[in-house]
């Protein structure tokens, strides 16, 4: 199927109120089907950007007793990828899903975003579900083929916080309470897939770390088995390409982690409990199953416990389907703006206003030219295809009154068939914990 043309325009901006939410939304449920983990991958600390795939998360390995923790201090990431690959945050997503799953079919998705992006329209549909409310942004949009992707857009990608700055004990919590499994890391990043309002989505966040699955033994025992054999601590060379005409390193790294093992880490003091409200947006969206709340007393953490919220996030889904039926009317009619507007389009919102305001962009490419090919490819792929299952249909009927083997089959068998490979603030403004959220 040829992709579709772009709808002309002579409008070049266009707005949507939050008002006129309710008469977009038409689709009767709002729900997350078809989960999918899609690749993972590492930044690497290197004089060059590196990613290791597929990486691994933090191993969960919490020391006994209480702990006095210092504050959080120094050089943190608000947007690791922008900041480490300025040129093309979104390379990495696209390399590691390749390197998982060179076959995949790009043209199947309709929206390629970061967990973050969606937790900012989130706040726009309805500012009471995030913590600090409302909070201006900005997203590039830019779509290839039916193919949107968004581009978190942020003023600024770190941050030093200096010692008479408290952020809270978010970086050194995990530090303490988590076991690095990648030499020289600086943050994991998942890719996954699912449905949504009836659009494909490609989502990517970072994970805080994992939990092993149970084993046999003691829990003690199992923790010491895992830090021993896992062994992710790589050589000191592990190999490595650099695609032509880009400016990425992948590394071949790590180990595959299961989804539902992941976690996500929060701190808090404890006499201001962390409610389910409060985090479910952000693990609702990128599917996380587990929680820390880590509780403290002027730095000092006892015992802090990880806990499957799974259930309670499909219940937080369940009564929020109004605003998720919102959300969902939303980036359908930010993806329709944009094909209106050519294919390149900035989004942007003012904390002090009610409405989302779309604009025709200047044409950017926001990946190198190499990942474009992708789109083609898949046209290509599914022709091949095409003319494969074709000939099998021949040589099936050539062989119709071929005589049965002694075992019932016929002289010619068909191919065997194969399944592909499936392997804080949300505007990063430096409040609460942190970063790639």
């Amino acid at each position: 199927m040829p992709p579709r043309t772009m709808a002309s325009t002579t409008r070049t901006v266009a707005e949507i109120s939050r008002q006129n939410l309710q008469d977009l939304s038409t689709h009767p449920g709002a729900s997350i089907t078809d989960v999918k983990q899609l690749s993972s991958y590492n930044w690497i600390e290197a004089p060059t950007p590196t990613i290791a795939v597929p990486g691994s998360p933090p191993l969960w390995s919490a020391p006994k007793g209480p702990r006095q923790l210092k504050p959080d201090s120094g050089f943190i990431y608000i947007g690791q990828n922008a900041a480490r690959h300025p040129d093309s945050p979104l390379e990495p997503l696209f390399r590691a899903l390749y390197t998982a799953n060179p076959s995949f079919d790009i043209r199947s998705i309709d929206v390629v975003t970061d967990r973050n992006n969606i937790r900012k329209l989130l706040s726009f549909v309805d500012p009471g579900l995030t913590r600090f409310g409302l909070e201006s942004f900005t997203i590039k949009i830019e779509v290839t083929n039916n193919t949107a992707i968004f581009c978190r857009e942020e003023t600024a990608t770190s941050e030093f916080i200096t010692p008479d700055q408290f952020r809270g004990y978010g970086h050194e919590f995990e530090k303490a309470y988590t076991t690095g499994m990648i030499n020289r890391s600086t943050g994991h990043h998942r890719i996954i897939s699912y449905r949504f309002n009836n659009l494909n989505f490609v989502i990517r966040h970072e994970t805080d770390g994992y939990l092993p699955l149970p084993s046999s033994g003691s829990q003690e025992g199992s923790l010491a088995s895992m830090l021993g054999s896992l062994s992710l601590s790589p050589t000191d060379n592990p190999p490595n390409t650099t695609p032509a005409g880009s400016k990425l390193t992948i590394q071949e790294e790590g180990k595959v982690v299961p989804l539902e093992t992941t976690l996500e880490i929060k701190t808090r003091v404890v006499h201001k409990p962390l409610t389910i409200h409060e985090v479910a947006p952000q693990l609702w969206i990128s599917q996380t199953p587990k929680l820390v709340r880590a509780y403290h007393r002027r730095g000092t953490f006892h015992d802090p416990e990880v806990e499957d919220v799974s259930a309670e996030i499909k219940r937080w889904e369940e009564r929020n389907q109004k605003n998720l039926r919102k959300l969902g009317a939303l980036i359908s009619r930010i993806v329709d703006m944009a094909k209106e507007f050519g294919g390149n389009a900035v989004l942007k919102c003012d904390a002090t206003g009610d409405r989302l305001v779309v604009a025709k962009a200047a044409e950017k490419k926001f990946l190198p030219k190499d990942l474009y090919a992708k789109w083609d490819d898949s046209n290509k792929l599914e022709v091949a295809k095409a003319d494969h299952d074709a000939e099998t249909s021949s040589a099936v009927k050539a062989v119709d009154g071929a005589e049965p083997k002694p075992d019932g089959k016929s002289g010619t068998s068909r191919p065997e068939g194969h399944e592909g490979r499936t392997l804080g603030s949300p505007s990063g403004n430096g409040k609460g914990k942190k970063r790639d959220d």
